[in-house]
């Protein structure tokens, strides 16, 4: 295949995590992930600035679908409810094609403390991006913080729980049910 094929940046992504799984991230070389895409290192760093940013390439895609769910909910929504739309939003990326990728990525992660740390700038920037849609919709700064974190900490159980049912549910339903079972955890922590 030509290196200038159009799908360049998914074949580079493929080839990476196939080597992080046969591999382990910390061996695996970008000419090694360049060489297995059958491109080269240059058009690897035209698609990524580094090999971390193969695991967490889409997570700015991802704040973008949760900032937009959250400002396309119905004006009078409640902030839980602007949550749901942005998991309902989020979910056309949360594919059944992706559910393999995403697999090798926690896996990955869990594995390795530098990814670890570039996986909690993105955190912060996905939350930024949750926060200021909040506020844009007139939630105070500290509610739209809050908001925010309870929408990461639900998307990262519904993504343990994605992954590890046996079933076709979309992703939509498992996030709805995680932010559901933390309200109901938050709920208790008022009560003896």
């Amino acid at each position: 295949m030509s290196r200038w094929a159009p799908d360049a940046r998914e074949r580079l992504e493929a080839a990476a995590l196939d080597l992080f799984a046969e591999n382990g991230y910390e061996e695996t070389t970008v000419a090694q992930i360049a060489d297995r895409a059958g491109l080269n290192r240059a058009t690897f760093f035209r698609h990524f600035a580094d090999k971390r940013e193969v695991l967490f390439g889409g997570e700015d895609v991802l704040a973008g679908l949760f900032a937009d769910g959250i400002r396309a909910a119905s004006p009078d929504a409640a902030l839980i409810e602007c949550l749901q739309a942005a998991f309902v939003a989020a979910g056309v990326e949360m594919t059944p094609q992706q559910r393999a990728k995403a697999a090798v990525r926690v896996r990955v992660v869990r594995a390795n403390t530098e990814v670890q740390e570039r996986g909690l700038l993105k955190h912060t920037r996905i939350a930024g991006s949750i926060t200021a849609a909040l506020r844009d919709r007139g939630a105070d700064e500290l509610t739209a913080r809050l908001g925010a974190e309870v929408a990461l900490l639900a998307f990262s159980v519904a993504v343990e729980r994605w992954l590890g049912s046996g079933d076709d549910e979309p992703f939509p339903v498992h996030a709805a049910g995680a932010l559901k079972d933390l309200q109901s955890r938050v709920a208790e922590l008022g009560t003896d």
